[in-house]
């Protein structure tokens, strides 16, 4: 990086001649490109930390499709039974229809809000694991520069299969 604000630095004071010295030393930088998105996709901690989620909220889901079940089971009841049902009768069922509904939507927006939550500290955790193996990989193979976003990057710097591995070993 002290190269590239160097080189760069120079190249604002420079003739043309320079610029092209400049040129030279450019090409003796190493960089690399990691393509984040796929790493949170592809890659073993990532399928192993969703896998997690699935398995710690598949209660919760269970549970929020049984009561949505139940919520419409009951709304067609009450439609077919509306005209035969006392006003009383009726009225009773709505109540217990309209506590479904607001319990159901409760749950699901605690539900949400959890897994969302749940989510988070994983993709950190994961983003976390995946810096560590980039700067391993960088100052192993001595890189002078490794971007995690970019608008285009050549398949030549792209390490990113790389980091999948290193993350799948470990």
């Amino acid at each position: 990086m002290h190269k590239f604000l160097r080189m760069a630095a120079l190249a604002a004071a420079m003739s043309l001649p320079a610029l092209t010295t400049l040129a030279a030393e450019a090409a003796d930088l190493k960089i690399g490109f990691v393509n984040q998105e796929r790493i949170l996709r592809e890659s073993v901690p990532a399928k192993r930390s969703q896998t997690k989620l699935e398995k710690e909220f598949a209660t919760r889901k269970a549970e929020l499709d049984k009561m949505e079940k139940q919520g419409r089971d009951t709304e067609v009841t009450l439609q077919k039974e509306a005209v035969t049902l006392s006003e009383a009768d009726r009225a009773v069922k709505e109540r217990q229809l309209s506590q479904l509904t607001r319990d159901f939507q409760r749950m699901r927006r605690e539900y949400r809000e959890d897994l969302t939550l749940r989510q988070n500290e994983e993709l950190a955790s994961l983003q976390e694991r995946a810096n560590k193996v980039i700067n391993e990989i960088a100052e192993k193979e001595k890189f002078d520069l490794i971007l995690q976003e970019a608008v285009f990057a050549s398949a030549r710097i792209d390490i990113t299969d790389k980091v999948i591995k290193a993350l799948a070993d470990k």
